[in-house]
């Protein structure tokens, strides 16, 4: 079978590619190895899909963790604002929510999904499912060979690659993009979870489990030469597990640190009251038990944590809590106000690749045009979504980086096409 371009995968960018392309009236191949399209696009903002984020379109950028610069074409070339009208153009009504955060109005993933499906039906794109790819070249004609695992082969102008990462392999999300690239002589930085939970070495996260701390201060670091070195720090919310700590805080710092984590030791430093200073909330801890002297330490405790956190409060000052507060010594009370302020976890690891939102990693931009999403190894190949080596925050910055490079990649490779069938016609 020949077509002007042939879009491996049937996620966020593969579908905004094919969209795209076929907008521009090229025949489009949609080749996706799963049964339907948008599978992991289904499981994204926990199943109501962060379409973007409404913030400046400058402010894109401060959330993007990899290589921002090479995002700065595509994100003028399809904004924000321009994702927000292009789904509400295809009768997805939208919301906004805190932190600027874009949801479908009826917080269904599937409406997303059934859009850009029907969208890429009206344009005449080929849907081809069950169709896992298992190899491509190019000929000498310059065309692409396109082969499928059950041994048919598909030929095209151009082949746009958007297989995504590694995150979430029931998905069908097993790398295969970067095996493509490599064999066509792309360089791959090697992969790491991105946006994923920890493990944490203690057993204390587990007496904790599911408890969840807002307004919290979480900060990450390293021991150099008998010194503390800062990694990051973050303020928000964060949630205690059986195996650790996991929440937005959390997240965020996994995609800042997570190479650093697997190469030497890192501590959590959690402060339960960051907007008081040590002064303050010993001030704050005196008027407490002054107000009921009789009462023990334990039970003195509820009007500062969670119920949950008592325990690991008092384990971590070495304190059985059966005294009475009004028994309590100032020393005693300097350890309580440590506690609180600076409740230190060993970070053991990263969890795995089923657990992590995005893959940090992948084909390396700058064999990449940020212009075009076209290789600048190999011609009429073209990049685009989770598979490049670009990643961002939560909030829908990730999503963002999806629509935005598909399009490109889309109206890049159309174009490529379109002006190939024109000089073959002698127009």
């Amino acid at each position: 079978m020949m077509y002007d371009i042939i879009i491996i995968g049937a996620g966020a960018a593969g579908m905004m590619a094919a969209i795209t392309a076929g907008r521009q009236g090229a025949r489009v191949c949609l080749a996706e190895k799963n049964e339907k399209p948008g599978k992991k696009l289904y499981i994204t903002g926990k199943g109501r899909c962060n379409l973007t984020n409404a913030c400046d379109t400058e402010e894109l950028f401060n959330h993007v963790i990899s290589n921002k610069k090479f995002l700065y074409s595509s994100f003028y070339a399809m904004t924000n604002v321009d994702v927000i009208d292009f789904f509400e153009e295809l009768g997805v009504k939208t919301k906004m929510e805190r932190g600027n955060r874009v949801f479908p109005l009826s917080d269904k993933s599937s409406d997303v999904i059934r859009a850009l499906w029907d969208e890429c039906i009206r344009n005449k794109v080929e849907m081809r499912f069950h169709s896992n790819v298992s190899s491509i070249y190019q000929k000498e004609n310059a065309m692409w060979r396109v082969t499928l695992a059950d041994g048919r082969e598909l030929e095209a102008k151009c082949v746009i690659v958007a297989t995504g990462g590694l995150s979430y392999a029931s998905t069908g999300s097993d790398g295969a993009g970067y095996c493509f690239a490599k064999r066509l002589g792309h360089k791959i930085k090697p992969c790491i979870q991105g946006l994923v939970p920890m493990n944490i070495q203690e057993s204390t996260p587990a007496l904790m489990q599911g408890l969840s701390l807002k307004h919290v201060e979480l900060s990450f670091y390293t021991i150099v030469k008998g010194k503390r070195k800062q990694l990051y720090e973050d303020f928000g919310e964060m949630m205690f597990t059986h195996f650790g700590i996991t929440g937005p805080v959390v997240l965020s710092a996994s995609s800042h640190i997570g190479e650093i984590i697997a190469k030497q030791e890192v501590y959590a430093a959690l402060d339960c009251k960051p907007a008081l200073s040590p002064e303050k909330l010993h001030k704050r801890v005196l008027r407490d038990f002054e107000s009921r002297p009789n009462i023990s330490l334990k039970n003195a405790l509820s009007s500062l944590v969670p119920k949950s956190m008592i325990p690991v409060v008092l384990h971590f000052m070495g304190n059985d809590g059966s005294k009475p507060v009004n028994q309590v010594t100032r020393q005693e009370r300097e350890e309580l106000v440590h506690t609180l302020k600076e409740m230190i976890f060993t970070v053991h690891s990263l969890r795995g690749w089923n657990e992590a939102i995005i893959t940090r990693g992948g084909v390396c931009v700058k064999e990449i045009n940020p212009s075009t999403m076209e290789s600048k190894l190999v011609d009429h190949l073209y990049f685009a979504g989770e598979v490049l080596d670009v990643d961002a925050l939560t909030g829908g910055y990730n999503l963002q980086v999806a629509w935005s490079t598909g399009y490109v990649a889309g109206k890049s490779a159309a174009d490529q096409a379109l002006a190939k069938n024109e000089k073959k016609r002698g127009i």
